[in-house]
């Protein structure tokens, strides 16, 4: 969770695309400048360890719109193992928060 938000605040759309589950990956990836990330907080994780082969992350990623103004995002983010490697599958979203 943590390399794909840094991935994001970076502008890496080529480590997001590997690091997503093929079932669920867009074919390509456009990122904007709208906001500027400014913090994450991981608040809850779910299974995800070494012996598991899903796990959820529930996250705030805050950041700073355009225009100044603060805001946030919430996510419960779902990911799966696929060999050694951990990929985001899905999650619920909700802004604000």
């Amino acid at each position: 969770m943590r390399s794909r938000y840094a991935a994001f605040v970076v502008g890496d759309a080529d480590y997001l695309l590997r690091t997503w589950h093929p079932a669920t990956r867009p074919e390509d990836l456009r990122l904007d400048s709208v906001h500027e990330w400014t913090g994450l907080e991981v608040l809850a994780t779910s299974a995800g360890q070494v012996d598991d082969s899903e796990g959820t992350v529930t996250y705030r990623a805050s950041l700073r719109a355009r225009d100044g103004r603060p805001g946030a995002l919430l996510e419960d983010a779902r990911f799966e193992r696929r060999g050694r490697r951990w990929v985001d599958v899905d999650g619920d979203i909700r802004a604000g928060a």
